[in-house]
This record gives C-alpha cells, structure tokens and sequence, in this order.
C-alpha cells in the first residue's frame, strides 16, 4: 500500500485543551528535527472543555493538522477506529493527549516499523509514574492478557503504539478493545509485534480520566474478544460443542435413573421411590434442557452471522483539513 507522507499521528483527546498545544508543539519539533513528511489527527472524543476550539486553531496554523469531533463521549477505541479509516502515513503512532507519552520515541519506532520489518511495535512504560496499586494491578493484567491472548508483551495497554498501515487498514476497534490492539492484530495475521521500553512522563495538567473500574472492564473485555475472535464467526463451534455435551451428559443420567428403576423393579422385584422423585432426574433433565438451549443459541449466532451487514455508529460532528484523495492505479 503506497503512501505520500511518512508517519500519521493520531491523538485521541478528551478535556485536555490544556495539554494538546505543548503535544502539538513537541511533536512538530520531532517531525522537523528528523525531516519527516506528517500529519497528525487529534479525534475530540465529546470533551467538555475547550478542546475543539484548541484543536481548530492548530489546524488554521498548520495544514499536517486534522480534526475529528465527536458529538458525544464514544471512548478511545471509536475515536482510533475512526483516525484509522482516515490516516495515510506509512507508520502509524498513536499516543494519548495528557502528555504522559513522549513524542521523542517516535523515530525510534518508526525505525522498527520500516528497517526492522516489525507490524507493530507496543511501548512498554517500565518505569511507571503511577501510584501503587495501578503499577501491581497493571502487572496482573498483562500477565492474564498474555496467557488468554499468546501475545506476550509487558504493557498491552500502552496508548503509545507503532503501526505499519496496513495494519491499522486492516483491523476493526470497538467497545473498549483498544486495550486489546496487539492481539486484534495477531489474529488479522499480523504476527511480527515488538515492544519497546520508553519513557512515561508524569501527568502535567488535569486528572485521569480512567477510574479501578477499568481493570474490572478489562478483564471482561479480554473474555469478549476473546470469545470474538475463535468463535465470532463461528459460534456454533462453541455453543454446538457445549449443548451437545450437556444433552449427551443429560441423556446418559436419565438413562441411568430409569435403567435403575427398571432393574430394582423387573429384576431384583424391589419397590424403588418414583423416577420423579430422585433428585438426579432433575438434575439429569437440567442438562438436556440447558443443552439444548445452548444448541439453539449457536444456531441462531450462525444465522445473525450471516444477515447482519457490518455498520459504522460513530456520529461525526465535523471535520478539518480532509482533503479527498483520488488512489491512482
């Protein structure tokens, strides 16, 4: 895939009017001091601030400057999803807006992008400016996301990524999967991830936007992409599997209660309480009808599967300095 400019750097923000300039002005230095051709798109994600107002008088100042406004808070993941689809730079940065990450790594990763042949490069803040628990928590995490996802990196979560374009071209982000962008790119085939230790700065203006409540996100986010990328496209697999193994597990102890029955009663001529009224018949009658349940739950993930169109729910309030592209063949 051919491309005019060297780095596209996309910078989700919301309520960091404060921030965003002295980012702008730090990532211009890089991009100078290292003669790269660039844009950089920052996606207002709904702030309440002045965001957008900042965000509009960069792109009067500098045409490499691109504004995306949200309507409304989407989150992260919506806000990268909807740069992706925009950007053209041969390597893609992303970053976060409060300043945490360092504009300086850049040419480092967009040298492992393009000399060191990586898909994608993931920073790894080793040396962390967050407090106790969030360090510990984090640690934890990444250790369950490496076991679940096989893609073994020490800060998955890292806002500050390399991509090669073809990557970002080729995955979908949504819900809250940007924690899980490594492995979304793992499974589209994009297997050469690196990562790289690099430098986390402390928060300069304004507070964190992200509560204890994301770790308990993640975790149920792991299981759902989990969940999406072996069985998305084939629940059946999973859901068929399992309802079958309930319904033959079901099957085989209602067998056994009236097969027991029977013997007591035709063979050793015995009076044996009523099947209905053994616990195991129930427990036994459960199992079918959970079986099935799950069975018809796989059949009907196949059929939604296949009539349901792919959409795009992201809501664009406006936009600044796209100019249409005519490809050339």
């Amino acid at each position: 895939m051919s491309s005019k400019l060297d780095i596209s750097v996309v910078v989700p923000a919301y309520n960091e009017e404060e921030s965003i300039p002295e980012l702008q002005t730090w990532i211009e230095s890089v991009m100078q001091a290292n003669n790269y051709t660039y844009e950089v798109i920052y996606i207002d994600d709904g702030s309440g601030d002045n965001s957008w107002g900042v965000i509009e008088e960069l792109t009067q100042r500098n045409t490499s400057v691109k504004g995306i406004k949200f309507r409304r808070n989407y989150g992260k993941s919506a806000a990268l999803n909807t740069a992706f689809e925009s950007v053209s730079g041969s390597v893609v940065i992303t970053m976060d807006a409060d300043l945490q990450d360092s504009p300086d790594e850049i040419p480092d990763l967009y040298k492992m992008i393009i000399n060191d042949g990586y898909d994608l490069v993931s920073g790894w803040k080793k040396h962390r400016k967050d407090s106790f628990v969030k360090n510990k928590t984090s640690k934890i995490y990444n250790f369950f996301a490496w076991i679940t996802t096989g893609v073994k990196l020490h800060d998955m979560n890292c806002g500050l990524k390399a991509y090669r374009i073809d990557v970002v071209k080729s995955i979908e982000v949504y819900g809250e999967m940007h924690r899980y962008i490594p492995a979304i790119a793992k499974w589209a085939g994009f297997r050469n991830i690196g990562e790289k230790v690099v430098q986390h700065q402390e928060r300069k203006y304004g507070i964190t936007k992200f509560g204890l409540e994301r770790f308990i996100n993640g975790f149920l986010d792991l299981l759902s992409i989990t969940f999406v990328s072996k069985f998305g496209k084939r629940p059946m697999h999973l859901f068929g599997a399992l309802g079958t193994l309930m319904f033959f597990i079901g099957s085989m102890l209602i067998t056994w209660v009236i097969g027991q029955k029977l013997y007591f009663v035709y063979v050793l001529h015995e009076r044996m309480k009523l099947v209905t009224q053994q616990p195991m018949f129930y427990i036994s009658l459960a199992a079918m009808i959970i079986g099935s349940q799950l069975f018809l739950a796989g059949f009907l993930g196949e059929l939604l599967g296949r009539i349901s169109p792919d959409r795009n729910l992201y809501l664009i309030e406006k936009e600044l300095n796209f100019k249409s592209q005519t490809s050339k063949s």
